[in-house]
């Protein structure tokens, strides 16, 4: 099936061949000689937890509201038109241990803060909701210049989040990052272990 066509619920169009209309996640960013997405790394790090049976772990659909259809073959259908019909929550959700885990990943070009705007409100309302109700949530970032990768508790975000709404600063210091987050070195298998770091928020 072919999608040529999809916009967003207020109308503007989305074209995922344009990069400017691409969020920085699903850009290709380098790590050495490997030319890999951070989308993709925690896709095949989630297939080898799948594996070897360590935790269930998924990328959420997008939901999208189909508009119009072509039938150009028996066989093939081409999406025309589409629209997002709703803001998704995070990234991925899933059960580890007994425990729901719900992250999103994020990326900056910052080497000394990560931004705030990099995270939209539906989301942070969505991890306070998880949280509310037991869920383990936290942001999966990564510094692209330095090419480190953090697991960050939600609460903790929470706290920046809410503060700069009352004067306090529009990102998170790394060094706080370094501090309070659980650094995740890449590895061959998983590639990315951020369930290492998940294991920290559940013994705290």
């Amino acid at each position: 099936m072919t999608i040529t066509k999809i916009n967003y619920p207020n109308g503007m169009g989305y074209s995922r061949y344009h990069p400017q209309h691409l969020n920085h996640k699903h850009r290709l960013t380098t790590f050495g000689d490997r030319g890999m997405s951070l989308e993709h790394e925690i896709n095949k790090s989630n297939a080898y937890y799948l594996a070897k049976g360590i935790a269930v772990v998924h990328k959420k659909p997008t939901p999208i509201s189909i508009v119009k259809v072509d039938y150009p073959k028996r066989s093939a259908a081409v999406i025309r038109e589409a629209y997002f019909s709703k803001a998704s929550t995070t990234d991925y959700n899933g059960v580890y241990k007994g425990h729901y885990i719900d992250f999103d990943a994020k990326e900056t070009k910052n080497k000394t803060a990560f931004p705030l705007r990099n995270f939209h409100r539906h989301q942070v309302e969505h991890m306070r909701e998880c949280v509310r109700q037991g869920g383990i949530c936290f942001g999966l970032i990564k510094f692209v210049k330095t090419n480190e990768i953090y697991v960050f508790k939600a609460t903790d975000l929470f706290s920046y989040w809410d503060a700069q709404y009352h004067g306090g600063r529009k990102s998170i210091p790394k060094k706080v990052i370094d501090q309070r987050g659980y650094k995740i070195p890449y590895r061959l298998e998983p590639l990315i272990p951020y369930l290492d770091g998940v294991n920290k928020i559940i013994h705290i």
